[in-house]
């Protein structure tokens, strides 16, 4: 028996009684089973620690440079299991977390990282398929709303910008947004037609799996990586049950501890939480319009970002980002009811033509977040170990650029990815506790403010944009 709860707008969290504490992706009965854990010793050319996308990417890629090479991909749980299965599956040509963050921070160079970003994007699609890779894959492009007027002159002026640095948006205003999909609440928005694609973000993650064991790529799941030592003129990556010897290692270890200390004081976990509707009716839809499917998300600081899934639910995610003290990962840290009752009141205030409609899924995870809120690379061992973190919400397209940048540099090659200055820099490492948790905290009450106060930043985030830990997204 199916009870039904009634929801109004006046209390639009009971939308959220029924909803399963699990992803929306994960929760697929074509999952597929996990492979075999790692046991003993093995050797190979090249492990790769972690299987999400930069993962994946990595070990596919390195076979496709170097079809001869041994590969071995580890992961400590299933592939997909963490970011790359539960993200709202928005797949970016940006490399720089928003055109803004990177005219801030590498104006020389924005030309050709948004030339390189559209390019890597046109590489995913074709590895997509070329390997016949089910992820429900929709070049829709995305529209960015602006909600306050503030925040309607701050789009003008990015499509303005964006002309001189090689990239198109096109300005909307109200009737024209309105027009593309119907809310009250927006004034204006930003249409980027081609720089970005919707997937099934699971999905991808097993086709890529199966490209790379296609290939040839030896992968080893539930095994989990706990030290990384020299042997000789090799690298040993231990593991729960055994061991790997290899010539080179990548460590694409996401928001979870690296095996390499040293980059550990650049990234922190910061939890990101997401709720999916029920399939909408047609009447649904056609209240909302929405028939060119763009990924949505709007101008504020505390951003939301949401979508259509291939049945017509509505993916809803984004504005709280919550950092633990301590850089604390916990499984119950997934679900935070306080977080989704914001989710759902902003949802409804959003969309109040869907009064009624109930979440069947609701969830959170960690995004591997750095000061300069994207990727940034290294290496280590006189250049046998490569790394990739930060990529702070964007990974889904950023992560195969940086299986490149990490590829060229194991391979000694000099490349126009590798000279980049985007690429040989590193952000400032955050601080220790608990000026850290303080820092965070303040830095996020404060951008909250400045979205009430018409965009007015106050003086902390004027020092944060003095010494170059701004952000605007």
């Amino acid at each position: 028996m199916t009870i039904v709860h009634r929801v109004t707008t006046a209390d639009p969290v009971r939308a959220l009684v029924d909803a399963e504490p699990v992803p929306f992706w994960l929760d697929d009965p074509a999952r597929p089973a996990p492979v075999a854990a790692l046991a003993g010793e093995e050797h190979c050319d090249l492990v790769v620690v972690g299987g999400g996308y930069c993962g994946l990417w990595t070990a596919l890629l390195a076979k496709e440079r170097h079809p001869g090479r041994d590969v071995i991909l580890i992961e400590a749980r299933e592939v997909g299991w963490a970011a790359s299965g539960r993200n709202g599956g928005f797949c970016d040509a940006n490399l720089t977390h928003g055109f803004n963050n990177g005219l801030a921070r590498w104006p020389d160079e924005l030309t050709e990282l948004q030339r390189l970003g559209m390019e890597n994007l046109d590489g995913i699609e074709e590895t997509v398929r070329r390997y016949g890779i089910d992820c429900d894959w929709e070049r829709t492009g995305t529209i960015n709303v602006a909600t306050r007027p503030h925040e309607t002159e701050h789009l003008r002026e990015e499509a303005e910008l964006a002309k001189s640095y090689g990239t198109t948006y096109e300005f909307l205003g109200t009737d024209a947004v309105r027009a593309e999909v119907a809310s009250p609440t927006y004034l204006a928005g930003l249409r980027d037609r081609d720089g970005c694609a919707l997937v099934n973000p699971a999905k991808l993650a097993w086709g890529l799996r199966e490209a790379c064991a296609r290939l040839g790529v030896r992968i080893f799941e539930r095994t989990h990586a706990t030290g990384l030592s020299r042997r000789g003129a090799s690298m040993v990556v231990t593991t729960g049950y055994g061991r790997i010897v290899a010539r080179h290692v990548v460590l694409a270890t996401n928001a979870f501890p690296s095996l390499l200390r040293r980059a550990r004081p650049y990234v922190i976990p910061v939890y990101d939480y997401v709720l999916v509707t029920e399939p909408l009716t047609q009447s649904q839809q056609d209240s909302l319009g929405w028939h060119n499917r763009q990924g949505m998300g709007d101008a504020a600081n505390q951003f939301h970002y949401y979508r259509l899934t291939p049945d017509n639910r509505i993916l809803w995610g984004g504005y709280d980002a919550i950092y633990h003290y301590g850089a604390k990962l916990s499984a119950e840290l997934d679900q935070r009811p306080d977080t989704f009752k914001v989710l759902a009141t902003n949802f409804f205030d959003t969309f109040p033509q869907l009064e009624g409609i109930r979440f069947t899924h609701s969830w959170g995870g960690v995004i591997d977040t750095c000061t300069r809120f994207s990727a940034f690379f290294g290496t280590a061992a006189r250049g046998q170990v490569a790394y990739a973190l930060g990529f702070t919400g964007h990974g889904v397209g950023a992560t195969r650029f940086a299986a490149q940048v990490m590829l060229d540099r194991l391979d000694g090659a000099r490349t126009s990815r590798t000279e980049l200055n985007m690429v040989r820099s590193k952000p400032l490492p955050f601080p220790p506790e608990p000026v850290r948790w303080l820092g965070v905290e303040l830095t996020r009450r404060s951008m909250a403010r400045a979205d009430s106060n018409s965009g007015k930043r106050n003086l902390w985030l004027q020092a944060m944009d003095a010494i170059g830990l701004g952000f605007d997204s």
